[in-house]
């Protein structure tokens, strides 16, 4: 049987449909019917070539939802619910970590593993079909599976995608404590879960901050308390807004979520003496910023910590939280477009322009 999945076979190439092998399902493994797949900005990354070693081509699509149709030997997820034909799953999109580096075995930090493979980004064609962007993902022994909870749907997780579990790490690298006023820097999918999730943590006032408005409207109702719209305020304007709604004193905990490097001197100038800042949001090397050592860190005895990748308990902790505050976390609302596999080249257009927020593949 073939299965047809989108192909980016090159960096800036027009996406290919191709028709390609079911795999063959070997014990442990898991062949999923893809119900959807994000497009994020991981993706255009990669089509502008911006991730080193990708073996292209490659089947795009990290962070996925699907439908069992079959498993070998397997019948509980990675947290021991009972898992069986029909049911929907998303997945660590992590694998191949060795457990016995320095980083797996002695600092509990897989996702710095040298050996690590990543679904839709590390894998080629030629390795099966390791990405969301196909009608089927196959799950190898060992990827690390997780139903989805009771009452959650595709789109309430993929509205999210790698967004929501990265927001929701960097929510708890910062260490926020109930009353703490958070700042986050941008308000694309990583922005808008940061915000979501330090509200849930306790954060006295969630201030986001970034454009266009209708993602800052969408980060009202995520959870944000306050939006401060870029394109409306120059960067004294925005530091005195900052300043004015913090007593003066800057924000106790500021979430870099942008990609842009100025975001980050923009951070350190709204952060009070002695707070934390996360940076997210630059997973790939957007540049380089002047930074003074002594004032911007040392002087305010500011915590800087970086946030790349996620783990496992990030999906675990983030969809509990989603099921369990539903109707607060409407996730689904952010997908701007669904797309087909012939339209993932589409897609990825409108979600470099910031036209879709969200797109999602749904063969």
């Amino acid at each position: 049987m073939s299965v047809k999945a989108a192909v980016m076979v090159a960096p800036g190439a027009p996406i290919e449909t191709w028709s390609l092998p079911d795999p063959e399902i070997h014990a442990g493994g898991v062949l999923l019917e893809t119900i959807a797949s994000e497009v994020c900005g991981t993706d255009v990354h990669l089509y502008k070539g911006k991730l080193a070693g990708v073996p292209y081509p490659i089947i795009p699509g990290h962070v996925s939802v699907g439908k069992i149709i079959e498993s070998f030997k397997i019948d509980k997820d990675a947290i021991g619910r009972p898992i069986g034909k029909g049911d929907l799953v998303t997945f660590l999109d992590v694998h191949e970590v060795c457990g016995s580096c320095y980083h797996c075995l002695l600092k509990n930090q897989p996702n710095r593993c040298p050996s690590r493979k990543v679904y839709g980004i590390t894998y080629g064609v030629q390795d099966g079909l390791f990405g969301g962007w196909a009608e089927h993902i196959y799950l190898q022994p060992g990827v690390h599976i997780l139903k989805l909870p009771e009452g959650l749907t595709a789109e309430d997780v993929i509205g999210g995608g790698c967004g929501l579990f990265t927001g929701f790490a960097a929510v708890g690298r910062s260490e926020l404590t109930m009353g703490d006023t958070v700042v986050i820097q941008g308000c694309g999918p990583v922005g808008l879960s940061a915000a979501a999730f330090a509200n849930l943590r306790g954060a006295g006032r969630v201030i986001l901050i970034g454009e266009p408005k209708d993602r800052l409207a969408l980060g009202e109702k995520l959870g944000a308390d306050v939006i401060l719209d870029l394109g409306a305020l120059d960067q004294e304007s925005l530091f005195k807004e900052v300043k004015s709604l913090t007593a003066g004193r800057g924000a106790d905990v500021v979430i870099e979520a942008s990609g842009n490097p100025v975001a980050v001197s923009q951070g350190l100038e709204m952060i009070r003496d002695g707070g934390t800042y996360i940076v997210a949001g630059h997973y790939t090397d957007a540049g380089e910023i002047q930074v003074n050592p002594h004032l911007d860190i040392n002087k305010k005895h500011v915590a800087i910590k970086g946030q790349w990748g996620t783990e496992f308990h990030h999906l675990v902790g983030a969809l509990q939280l989603l099921a369990k505050h539903s109707e607060r976390l409407p996730f689904a609302s952010v997908i701007g477009s669904r797309y087909t596999l012939d339209t993932a080249g589409e897609a990825l257009k409108n979600v470099e322009s910031l036209k879709d927020t969200k797109a999602i593949i749904q063969p």
